[in-house]
This record gives structure tokens, C-alpha cells and sequence, in this order.
């Protein structure tokens, strides 16, 4: 990264602003063209510096305070194929694989599961299961019990 793109992380890092056009908002912000910074941050994404760009919503914010990470072990082969149905569902927020950590950690597939209440996240967690059927081989649900701050890349002091 080089100075203007850590002007450009530094003017992002808390966010992109909550506008009608974001990037330009950032381009006015550290004195570029917009489709600068827009090129900058695509090159910045492809060489990994930026891992993603996304809405983080605060879920219980928005009403809904049961949030489950539903964990599920299915077989390697078909990972990828079952998360891909999973994220066609619109059910989860997340949805990844993981390695296992035998033999106390058995799954593979992660989705993040919400609900205004516990019973309407076990619902969502069971659709999934049906869609799943007997690709899984066990299955757990790991509620959260607090909110953990989320923040995107912060720039470190430099020297």
C-alpha cells in the first residue's frame, strides 16, 4: 500500500459513508477522482489488503436477538455444493466452510442464523436441515450470549 491508499483505508476504515454514493463521498474526502479510489480499492481487494467489502448490520439493532451459528458436518466432498443450496436459501447471513478439529470439533459448514427470538432462528435452522437431509451427519447450534464489536481493517501506527 503506498500513501494514497492508506488515505483511502483511513477515510473507510469506521465505514463507508452512509450515502446515496459512498465512493464519491471517499474521493471528495481524500482529494482523488472516484474512479481512483474505486480502482484503488478494487486492486487493494485483489491483492488481499482488503479481505471484503460489505454491510455489517447490528442485528440486534434491527430486532433480532437470537443469532445462532448452526455448525453442521457434511461430507468435504460436497461442502462447498451444500453451502452454495444453503446460501440460495436466504436463511443465513454467513455461510462458509471450516476445517474440522478432530475430535472435538467435527463440522465443517458454519451458517449464522437470525431471529427476533430463539424459536424463530431454530425454525431457520431446521429449514436448513431439511434442505441438507441426510448429508449431515451431526449438527449443532452454538447461540450467541453477547455482542462482540465488529470493525474492518484499522491501520496500525507506522515506525
Amino acid at each position: 500500500m503506498d500513501a494514497t491508499d492508506r488515505r483511502i483505508v483511513a477515510a473507510t476504515q469506521a465505514g463507508l459513508p452512509l450515502v446515496a454514493e459512498p465512493y464519491h463521498a471517499v474521493a471528495e474526502a481524500v482529494g482523488l477522482p472516484v474512479a481512483e479510489v474505486m480502482e484503488r480499492m478494487r486492486r487493494m481487494l485483489a491483492a488481499g489488503a482488503i479481505r471484503r467489502i460489505g454491510a455489517v448490520p447490528n442485528h440486534y439493532a434491527l430486532g433480532y436477538r437470537a443469532n445462532g451459528m448452526a455448525v453442521w458436518d457434511v461430507d468435504d466432498a460436497r461442502v462447498d455444493a451444500l453451502g452454495a443450496r444453503i446460501a440460495q436459501l436466504g436463511l443465513a447471513s454467513h455461510c462458509y466452510s471450516r476445517p474440522r478439529h478432530p475430535p472435538d470439533w467435527p463440522y465443517n459448514l458454519f451458517t449464522m442464523v437470525h431471529g427476533r427470538d430463539r424459536a424463530e432462528a431454530e425454525r431457520g435452522v431446521e429449514a436448513i436441515a431439511a434442505v441438507l437431509g441426510d448429508a449431515v451427519r451431526a449438527r449443532d447450534v452454538l447461540f450467541s450470549t453477547r455482542i462482540l464489536k465488529k470493525t474492518g481493517l484499522r491501520l496500525g501506527r507506522e515506525g
